[in-house]
Order: C-alpha cells, then structure tokens, then sequence
C-alpha cells in the first residue's frame, strides 16, 4: 500500500519540526514536504500534489483559509487538515473553504495519525472540543438553509446514510453497514446534499448533530 503523503503548513518552525518528527515515525505515512505561509502552500501544493495537507489556519500574509481555498479549487482530490485552537474565529470560514477535518494543536500523537488515515480513507474527522464552535458558526451560515422541514424532505434510506456519514464512516463502510453497492451511497450522498442545501458531507454531518439526528 502507498504511504499517505502529507504537506506541512505552519508558520511556526518548531511546529512544524514537531509534526514531521511525529509523523515520520508512522511507516503508513510520508512526509513530503514543510512550508511556513499559504502561498508556499499553494505552490509546493501544485508541484508535489499530496494527499494530505497540514494547515495552519492562522498565518500572515496569505491564510490557511485561503490557501485552502485555492488548494481545493485546483486539487480537489487533496484533502486538507486544519490545525486549529479552541478560539479560532476562522473555523466557519474553513468550512466552506473546503476543510475536511479539524484537530486541535495540543492533540496526541495517536490521534493526530488516526486523523490523517481517516481523512484519506474518506471519512470525517472533528475534534470534539471544535464541535462546539462549529455549532455556533453553523447558526451563521447564510448560504445553507438550515432547517428541521429539510430533513423532511430526506427519504428514510437517506436518513440512515446521513447517521453513518455523521458518525465518520467511508462510503465503502457505508456500503458495508447497509448491504448496499458504494455507487448507491454516493447517489444517496449527492440527494442527502442537494436536498439539504449544504456543500459538502462535513456540513451534512454538521446538519445531522445540530438537529440531533445522530449522537457522537
């Protein structure tokens, strides 16, 4: 199996020492690269196309946020990372950024290389201590239309997809779990989106805890 290739953003060098340290004691995983601001991101992200980005939301200059973006835009198999804190105000803004997961800076080891797998492997990762703020900036979000009627409007196959993208699974274990083929669940995923008017399987998830369809 390919090793998962991962790019480092943070502008603090001892940070990002830390992380490559981390990370190159997993075999699964090899560390491509390490930039200290976006717009190194971007282009060390064009030329070496990783798997997994690392991304500091909070940098000078050109963002984590916006680094996302541009990233996302151009490399849409890419997945991004974002390195966070409990205060960070830019977490709402890397959502719709395309962010697919968000750890906290202070997190283990373990679970930081758990993350990484998981979000390679398609599933979704949010720390628990971020879900809060999440909540908070999800009631913000003007360009979903939020509201308990669209559930509705979700058939009951589509509300037991949406539990188990809630709950992190793949589609593959999607699939698994509901003795259905993988192109099915994508269908379902594609209908669950549209008709909940959100961008992406990380604002379904987001849908499903605020209006307690699933229990993390």
């Amino acid at each position: 199996m390919k090793p998962i290739r991962v790019l480092i953003v943070d502008d603090h060098a001892l940070v990002r020492q830390g992380l490559r340290k981390v990370l190159e004691l997993e075999p699964g995983i090899r560390v491509v690269g390490e930039v200290g601001d976006g717009e190194a991101a971007i282009a060390q992200a064009r030329r070496l196309q990783p798997d997994i980005v690392l991304m500091d939301l909070n940098m000078p200059g050109t963002n984590g946020v916006e680094a996302t973006r541009v990233i996302k835009k151009e490399l849409p198999r890419t997945k991004v990372i974002a390195l966070t804190v409990d205060e960070d105000d830019q977490i709402f803004e890397a959502i719709r950024a395309g962010v697919a997961a968000y750890i906290l800076k202070d997190v283990e080891a373990d679970e930081l290389i758990k993350a990484i797998v998981n979000v390679h492997e398609g599933k979704s990762v949010v720390h628990p201590k971020v879900t809060a703020k999440l909540m908070g900036e999800f009631n913000r979000l003007s360009a979903v239309a939020a509201d308990e009627t669209a559930v509705n409007r979700l058939t009951e196959r589509e509300r037991e997809v949406l539990v188990c993208l809630a709950r992190g699974a793949s589609n593959l274990d999607i699939a698994r779990m509901l003795f259905i083929s993988e192109k099915t669940v994508k269908n379902h995923i594609t209908s669950i989106l549209r008709k909940l008017n959100v961008k992406d399987r990380t604002q379904a998830a987001i849908y499903a805890i605020k209006y307690k369809l699933v229990d993390l």
